[in-house]
This record gives C-alpha cells, sequence and structure tokens, in this order.
C-alpha cells in the first residue's frame, strides 16, 4: 500500500510506530495531486511549502511525544473555510485574490493537534450548488467516471479523498453539500447537528443552515475527526454549549435492539431503481445485524425544496451584500461612482447562480412579500422539525437515499437550475431541522457509478448515526473497486 492510500487511523498508526513519517505521508499525498490534478482538478490552491513545513513540525514534536490526535496528518479543506496566510475565494471570481489573517476554528483545531494543510479544495461558488459546476477555478471531476459530476458544494473536498489525494477533508454543508458529494464519489461525509461544530472562520451562505463537517475515506476516520473540530466555540453564536462524547467508543458495538425508520416520502416516484435496491440492501443488512426496522413518515418532505429556495437565498442576499469592492476581494477599477462600483463589481465578481439566488432572497424579503414567502416557509421549516420529532418517539434513527440518482454528466443540467435543485429534495430537510445526517458508501451501480445510504438521527445524536455507518460499513464489505485514474 502506497502512503498517500492510507486512512487517517492507519496513516496514525504506521507514523507512531515509526515505519513512516509526516514528511514522507505528505510528500507521498503532494505527488498523488500532481499526477492526477490535471484530470480531476480538485484543488484551487496547493500550499506545498507549508504543507512540508507542517510535516517537519509534525515529526518533531512526535519526536518528544507531542503528537496531537491528528499529528501528521495531511488533510484537504473546503475553500470557504479561513486559512491564515492562504487564498480562500469561495470558488468565486469576487474573492480571487483574498487571503485572510485568520483561521477558522475548525483548522485552529486541526493545526493543533498537528494537522498538516495540503490545501483548499474546489467548491460551487458561495457553496451555491449541487454539482460544483459553478466554481470559477475549474469543475472538479468524479474520479469514478471523469465526464460526470462531483457533486456539490462540496465536490473538491469529496473528489481529493476519492481519489487518494489526501486522507480527510473538511467540507460544509447547506443542504445536503457534504452528503451528496460524498454519496456521489464514494466516500464517507458527516453533517453534524447545527450548533455543534463552530462556524467562526466559516464564510456564510445561509447562517441558519450551514454546518461544517468531515469527508473521510471510514466511519473510523470521521468519528475521529468530529472528535477534533467538535465543541463551544465562543466566538460563534450559534454553537451550541453541549457535551461533546467520544465518537469512537460505541463504532463497533453493533446495532442489535436499535430502532431504524424508513421514511416512506423518501422511497416514491423518481427514485432510481438501482438506487432504491442499494439502499434496501443495506435496510436488509442493519435487520439481519439485529435492527428492528419501522416505517415512518414525513410528510412534509414535498415542501422542503421549494422551502429551502426562499430560506437560503434570503439569507444569502444578505450574507452576500458585504461584498461591493469597499472593503475585501474584487473591485471594478473603472467604475465612475461607488454606485457604479457596486453594481460593475458585484456584475463582474458573481456568477450566474449567485446573481440568481440574490435575486430570489431580495424578492422574498422585499416590502410586501416577506409573509407570503420567506414567513410561511418559515412556518414550513418548523412543520418539516415536528415531523423528525414525531418520527423519533418510534425510531432511533432513519435510513435512505441521499440522491434520487447516481452521478450524471457534466453539463446536463446546467441549462435548468430546477433538476438541480430537486436533486437535492432526500438531503434538505436534515439542514431545515438543524439535525446531523451521514452518507456511507452503499454500493455502485451496474455503469460503476457510486450510491451512498443516508443516515439521520435527533440532535446531538452523532454517535448513534455513526454506529450504524459503522456496522453498514463493516458488514456490506464492499469489494474494491478500481478507480477510473
Amino acid at each position: 500500500m502506497k502512503p498517500y492510500e492510507l486512512t487517517i487511523v492507519q496513516a496514525l498508526q504506521q507514523m507512531d510506530s515509526g515505519e513512516l513519517s509526516s514528511v514522507e505521508l505528505t510528500k507521498s499525498c503532494l505527488a498523488r495531486i500532481d499526477d492526477v490534478e490535471p484530470e480531476l482538478c480538485a484543488f484551487i490552491t496547493v500550499d506545498k511549502d507549508g504543507a512540508l513545513s507542517q510535516a517537519e513540525k509534525a515529526d518533531k514534536q512526535r519526536a518528544v511525544g507531542r503528537a496531537g490526535r491528528l499529528c501528521g496528518v495531511p488533510l484537504s479543506i473546503k475553500d470557504l473555510l479561513s486559512t491564515r496566510g492562504v487564498k480562500t475565494t469561495c470558488g468565486s471570481k469576487i474573492l480571487a485574490n483574498y487571503i485572510p489573517p485568520y483561521d477558522a476554528t475548525v483548522v485552529e483545531n486541526i493545526k493543533q493537534e498537528g494537522g498538516v494543510i495540503l490545501g483548499k479544495v474546489a467548491m460551487d461558488e458561495f457553496a451555491m450548488g449541487s454539482t460544483s459546476e459553478t466554481c470559477a477555478f475549474g469543475v472538479p471531476r468524479n474520479p469514478w467516471k471523469k465526464g460526470y459530476v462531483a457533486g456539490g458544494s462540496s465536490g473538491g473536498s469529496a473528489v481529493s479523498v476519492a481519489s487518494y489525494e489526501c486522507p480527510g477533508s473538511l467540507g460544509s454543508d447547506t443542504g445536503g453539500s457534504i452528503r451528496q458529494p460524498a454519496s456521489l464519489c464514494g466516500v464517507v461525509g458527516m453533517k453534524p447537528t447545527y450548533g455543534r461544530v463552530s462556524r467562526y472562520g466559516l464564510t456564510a451562505f445561509a447562517s441558519s443552515l450551514d454546518q461544517v463537517g468531515p469527508l473521510c475515506r471510514t466511519v473510523e476516520d470521521c468519528a475521529l475527526m468530529m472528535n477534533i473540530i467538535s465543541g463551544y466555540d465562543k466566538r460563534d453564536s450559534t454553537s451550541v454549549k453541549q457535551d461533546v462524547p467520544d465518537f469512537s467508543t460505541h463504532l463497533n458495538s453493533g446495532v442489535k435492539g436499535l430502532k431504524v425508520g424508513v421514511p416512506a416520502e423518501y422511497f416514491t416516484d423518481g427514485l432510481d431503481s438501482e438506487v432504491e435496491a442499494i439502499v434496501r440492501s443495506g435496510i436488509d443488512t442493519l435487520k439481519k445485524e439485529g435492527a428492528e426496522i419501522v416505517e415512518v413518515s414525513l410528510p412534509h418532505t414535498q415542501y422542503a425544496v421549494a422551502a429551502y429556495y426562499l430560506i437560503a437565498p434570503a439569507e444569502a442576499s444578505s450574507n452576500l451584500a458585504r461584498y461591493d469592492g469597499a472593503l475585501y476581494g474584487y473591485r471594478d477599477m473603472e467604475a465612475d461612482s461607488l454606485l457604479d462600483m457596486y453594481r460593475q463589481t458585484r456584475s463582474i465578481g458573481f456568477g450566474a447562480e449567485v446573481k440568481r439566488r440574490i435575486l430570489i432572497g431580495t424578492y422574498a424579503l422585499s416590502s410586501g412579500y416577506y409573509d407570503a414567502y420567506y414567513k410561511k416557509a418559515s412556518q414550513v421549516r418548523t412543520l418539516i422539525l415536528d415531523d423528525f420529532q414525531k418520527s423519533f418517539e418510534s425510531c432511533d434513527v432513519l435510513i435512505s437515499p441521499i440522491t434520487p440518482t447516481a452521478a450524471w454528466k457534466i453539463g446536463e443540467n446546467s441549462d435548468d437550475p430546477l433538476p438541480l435543485y430537486m436533486s437535492d429534495i432526500l438531503t434538505l430537510s436534515a439542514n431545515l431541522a438543524g439535525l446531523p445526517g451521514m452518507s456511507v458508501p452503499g454500493g455502485f451501480t451496474r455503469e460503476g457509478l457510486p450510491v451512498g445510504i443516508q443516515l439521520q438521527g435527533p440532535h446531538f445524536q452523532e454517535e448513534i448515526i455513526l454506529k450504524a455507518g459503522s456496522c453498514l460499513e463493516r458488514c456490506l464489505d464492499l469489494p474494491a473497486k478500481k478507480l477510473d485514474i
């Protein structure tokens, strides 16, 4: 096994035993990046010198017995998390040359535990999209089939992990943006409970929906990453003072007696037959392992897309008002007046999808329309939360598909945003309700494209999801398949 093929836990074991150094592992990952990036476009920025410097420091720390929980492990970071001294573009021309003076809290946590930051990975512009095709710096490609989408908005994170450019990554999930690309690229991805992980240093898309989470190749790695990034942060007003358990403790305790809910609304018309068969196989696996399968209903799921695409754009229109050329980022230097500077900076700096959502959101918040649109969507959001709370009265965790289909061809829906919006129908509700959710690899279609299985649980019950996910991973024991690169 080549060093870049190791999981996080395997890499730590080899570095602890002296078989491998962080510098050797980091060089292996950087060489892999050089080999595959021309075809995959997962990275926007590779910080080679910074990564090697961090790796040397990690080796010194280990040598004197001061190794942190991630000491020497190379990781990628979604390009909307602030990294001090390294460009943070949010996949947008308007921030093409922005270099933050500070680290996001989650990046601080990783560095404190000795993690090595390889660079920043591609994403939909300001996280607005489902395929990463709106990225201003190149579209990441699915490593299983390069003409197909990687998912979004954390597409670069998923590709970098799936293609062995790094063993783990941090992404963000506003409407499924960790779980969906994890599913389409065949890796593990977790969206924590809203408030579990600090949002300080996360460039906001929709502040009441965004949450940072890990993408890894195994559930065990995901649990380790969750241990490191979780916790209260006084700098984040949305952070919750909640005890953080050791998410690795019960991974192998099995699911006997666990009540697993199957929401009827997630298995309806439009769900691809191969996707459904893979998810049903996962359900059968949990049942064989002793879980109790119960049918549940989430009747307001049908309104999730409409509610989300009013709430998220409304919050985005407010959050993105700061990008006007006055303080930082791109500024149109040919403008003759302040108003022209605002207009031209935003017209040139923002892409089409970001402009579309700003317009939708501004309209939804405007005088005379607020009650009819944003307020009504917020009321529907409450109904969706109520559905989940009622379902968890009869089950411990929910199991379902993540997307109605496997990955599709790049450009297939670029002229019509509606199919892309509808592709998020099975993931949006968890964000509207603030619940934790996770994607675990479930199998492959006949074309060789990965399909993930979604697990969702009650607030702050990530350990139950991880336990169920670990059981699926262990029992499904998917055969190793060769990447298309």
